[in-house]
């Protein structure tokens, strides 16, 4: 486990709480693609061009260390090029359509802001082509191949962590400043 860790699954698979833990067990920075990308309110993006710099500079500030969860294909070849460590949350389709259908559920009813004024709503969640709901379906697969080509295509020796099951997302939690510790000693 290095110190540039790059997190990686499908919506709902729990990469946020993953990233966001070992940012705060290792004591690094972390960064929140979706945070980024939606950065502007009314759900008005960045370009391809000015995310790729937002991310490349928080890179640049960040040499000794990282922690970023996302799939933006736009960015996944400036993340991985810097990347240590890359690891794929990959549960079965349905334990993560609970989660996402869950969750974006309780953030319509609640009126919870995500980022930067974005908020998702009635007619996002049930009346629009743009639903987390539809896209948790229709991403599914094409999101599975695209992080299974990109790991396997990455540098040669980034380790990958592929965990399927929560038991092993746990024990990678419970054991990650033993298995940084042993990284870093090599």
């Amino acid at each position: 486990m290095g110190q540039r860790i790059a997190v990686y699954g499908p919506s709902g698979s729990g990469k946020t709480t993953l990233a966001r833990q070992l940012a705060d067990r290792l004591g690094l920075p972390y960064l929140e693609l979706d945070a980024v990308f939606h950065a502007r309110p009314n759900w008005n993006h960045l370009t391809a061009s000015e995310f790729r710099e937002a991310v490349r500079a928080f890179l640049d500030a960040n040499h000794g260390g990282w922690v970023i969860e996302g799939n933006y294909q736009a960015v996944r070849g400036l993340v991985l090029a810097r990347a240590d460590t890359a690891i794929w949350l990959d549960p079965p389709f349905l334990q993560v359509y609970w989660q996402l259908a869950s969750r974006t559920l309780v953030r319509t009813f609640q009126r919870t802001e995500l980022w930067n004024g974005n908020r998702e709503t009635f007619r996002q969640t049930f009346l629009d082509r743009r639903s987390l709901l539809l896209w948790g379906i229709t991403a599914w697969g094409p999101g599975r191949r695209s992080i299974r080509r990109a790991l396997r295509l990455r540098r040669p020796g980034l380790p990958v962590y592929h965990l399927r099951t929560r038991g092993q997302v746990r024990y990678l939690l419970e054991n990650v400043q033993a298995v940084a510790a042993a990284s870093a000693a090599r």
